[in-house]
């Protein structure tokens, strides 16, 4: 069984904030699969699924981001999944650019509250995330302001973008594995990518 997290805070007021990429890309993956996140188990709302063969639960914990760990740790031991192997946690990254996207399979929360409570809660940094970038264009004066503002019309086709490439992501992951997912999603988005 594959667990797949994506980060989030609960209510409507948050529902299209920078913050809130993860919760819109397992909407996103679940609109795709033409089914609703909303099952209410472990402090989360959670969907089975099968993507690329592999039966899956979506999870969005209900916790709010700071305390997600506790969401996280409880779908890992009731759907008895192998972390290592079978977890993947999807992210907002502010020292990312907007339209950016990491796939990992290990590291720090580098200070993203969230990663920081399921890190504390799992007791190890050995499982696969994927970060999409919300840095905008300008310096941000209040971090934790700007990641709870929703975002500006201007935003959202990038916004919109992001959220197919990370659905696509996902199920490359499934299919052919972390390795050709980092491969092939991983240098996008990056200006050294013209050609010289």
């Amino acid at each position: 069984m594959k667990l797949i997290v994506g980060l989030g805070n609960p209510g409507d007021e948050y529902r299209f904030t920078p913050h809130n990429l993860g919760f819109l890309t397992i909407d996103r993956i679940a609109n795709g699969l033409g089914i609703e996140i909303r099952n209410r188990q472990c402090r989360a709302l959670t969907a089975r699924a099968t993507i690329a063969g592999e039966s899956v639960v979506l999870a969005k914990p209900e916790t709010y981001m700071n305390l997600s760990g506790l969401s996280v740790r409880e779908l890992v031991a009731e759907h008895q999944v192998d972390v290592g192997r079978d977890l993947i946690v999807i992210y907002d990254e502010l020292d990312l650019p907007l339209g950016a996207i990491r796939i990992r399979q290990r590291g720090s929360s580098a200070g993203h509250n969230g990663m920081e409570s399921i890190l504390g809660a799992l007791n190890t940094d050995e499982f696969l995330r994927i970060r999409l970038g919300i840095a905008p264009d300008r310096k941000v004066v209040d971090g934790v302001k700007y990641v709870l503002t929703p975002f500006r019309r201007a935003q959202e086709k990038v916004v919109d973008e992001v959220l197919a490439t990370a659905a696509q992501a996902v199920e490359v992951v499934l299919k052919e594995g972390p390795a050709a997912a980092m491969n092939r999603f991983n240098r996008k988005n990056e200006p050294d990518d013209e050609p010289q």
